[in-house]
């Protein structure tokens, strides 16, 4: 007698369930969270830059991130540091030191520096402000004359006026012959270096502006302004931009690529032109192969096993 068509059914299923996670495994999931995205935190992230590694351009990828807190970050190789703006008409960026004095808030600070193969450069127009050096510092060697004079020096009594000098070992209103003002950094070396314990300084500060009183340390505007080459643009990311897509970069090479929505990366677009980079042997031709090979696995069972 034979076995009704649920035995059979069951029989079937025993013998096949074996190869079914090998076919889901094979079928491409589409990524549920994207890993490219145009704003990190409340910061539009656009070309040459990227949100995470693989995105934008190779060249800034290293520098520049979105932390797993929703933060843009600048890292160089004295720390990292949070991005407060960028300017793409201009190619500006604003960064910020957590440990840089203002006005509002003194205290000993790290250095900083720019790597010097990284594709931006200290802004001429910053005002970089040394503050507790020891009078023995080398940046009061008269014969370097690091330190602007005159009316650069009412950046210092505007910083010392602030009661946050307490932070730093000073008394409010202190004398200034242990601030040193200067425009740029480039004093210091190519790379863009503030090395404060080879300068013995206790901390360091950097002013993009004055607002809309020069007199009035706490309406200045804090921060460093770097510029970045921002000619990096081509009609290959213009297009791929237009389809929806994000330029990005993929490979030991990391050869240009346009990254999909759909989890496909393509050498041109999101419009379906463009190879692969998974090329043409991919997970979707082994998935194609694997279920006939199951099918036709199903129907010589069926011919082949004895009735019950």
């Amino acid at each position: 007698m034979s076995a009704p068509p649920v035995t059979w059914l069951f029989m079937h299923l025993l013998v096949l369930f074996p190869f079914l996670p090998a076919v889901f495994a094979a079928i491409p999931a589409i990524p549920m969270n994207f890993t490219c995205h145009n704003m990190c935190g409340s910061i539009p992230v656009k070309y040459p830059f990227g949100t995470s590694y693989g995105c934008g351009h190779p060249a800034f990828a290293r520098n520049v991130r979105c932390s797993s807190t929703g933060k843009l970050e600048f890292t160089t190789g004295s720390g990292i540091y949070d991005v407060a703006s960028i300017d793409y008409s201009t190619g500006t960026m604003i960064i910020t030191d957590p440990l840089m004095s203002t006005c509002e808030s003194m205290q000993n600070s790290g250095s900083f520096s720019l790597d010097r193969a990284s594709p931006f450069s200290v802004m001429d127009d910053n005002i970089f402000v040394l503050l507790g050096c020891s009078t023995n510092s080398p940046v009061f060697d008269p014969y370097q004359e690091l330190c602007a004079t005159g009316s650069s020096s009412r950046v210092c009594r505007g910083l010392y006026s602030c009661k946050g000098v307490n932070g730093i070992g000073l008394q409010q209103n202190a004398p200034v012959s242990t601030c040193c003002v200067y425009q740029s950094p480039t004093g210091f070396g190519s790379s863009y270096a503030l090395d404060l314990p080879k300068l013995q300084c206790s901390s360091y500060s950097a002013i993009y502006g004055f607002g809309d009183d020069r007199g009035d340390p706490s309406k200045w505007r804090f921060g460093i302004s770097v510029q970045y080459n921002y000619s990096y643009s081509t009609a290959a990311c213009t297009d791929c931009e237009a389809s929806g897509g994000f330029c990005g970069f993929s490979g030991v090479g990391e050869s240009f690529a346009c990254l999909c929505h759909n989890g496909v990366n393509t050498t041109n677009n999101c419009y379906g032109r463009g190879s692969a980079w998974s090329g043409t042997w991919g997970p979707k031709s082994q998935a194609r192969i694997i279920i006939k090979g199951l099918m036709i696995w199903w129907i010589l069972l069926s011919i082949s096993l004895p009735l019950i």
